[in-house]
């Protein structure tokens, strides 16, 4: 849970009391890997934290797996559009290692906003920096070569190459295995 707190206080400052409050509602379960928290198809019904661990989210796209969203520890993650509009999701969230995973139920957070101004500040944050994370990945595929793509994702994970396997960086940095080895190697 410490991990969970600190990164709650880093996003928005809350006070103790609606801290404590806050974090009693998010349960911590630690998950294998290779374990699917949500399948496309499935309405997103949590935000989760990672504690420790590493997840994928991707997609399908003509019978091919095409990786939106790589995070390791201490983020946070969801299905967006689902979540909000409590709709089937077209994405999947796969865990890539042992991860300890803390969730917080959809109806949960929307009645703690309701009743909580300072949370609902702090999701309002949690929800902003998704949104601005989202644009600066779509301008980095849109405006960076392969190169600068996979250098800025080195300096943001320095060991996400030890723990995500080659396909799924690739295919998170929207370049081929062959351009990405090009691109680990011409360094």
């Amino acid at each position: 849970m410490e991990e969970l707190s600190h990164q709650l206080l880093r996003t928005y400052p809350l006070r103790q009391p609606e801290l404590d409050l806050f974090l009693s509602y998010w349960k911590s379960t630690n998950y294998e890997k290779g374990r699917h928290l949500l399948r496309e198809g499935q309405v997103s019904n949590y935000l989760y934290f990672v504690g420790s661990g590493s997840v994928r989210i991707y997609y399908l796209k003509e019978d091919k797996e095409i990786t939106e969203w790589l995070t390791l520890d201490n983020s946070f993650f969801f299905s967006i559009r689902s979540f909000f509009n409590r709709t089937p999701s077209n994405l999947s969230i796969h865990l890539l290692e042992p991860s300890c995973i803390y969730q917080l139920h959809h109806d949960d957070l929307m009645q703690l906003c309701d009743q909580y101004h300072e949370i609902e500040k702090l999701f309002r944050r949690m929800v902003t920096t998704s949104l601005v994370l989202s644009q600066i990945r779509m301008e980095s595929i849109q405006f960076e070569t392969a190169q600068q793509r996979y250098h800025r994702l080195l300096e943001q994970s320095p060991d996400i190459l030890k723990r995500v396997p080659l396909s799924y960086i690739a295919s998170f940095l929207g370049i081929t295995q062959e351009t990405l080895s090009r691109v680990r190697n011409s360094r």
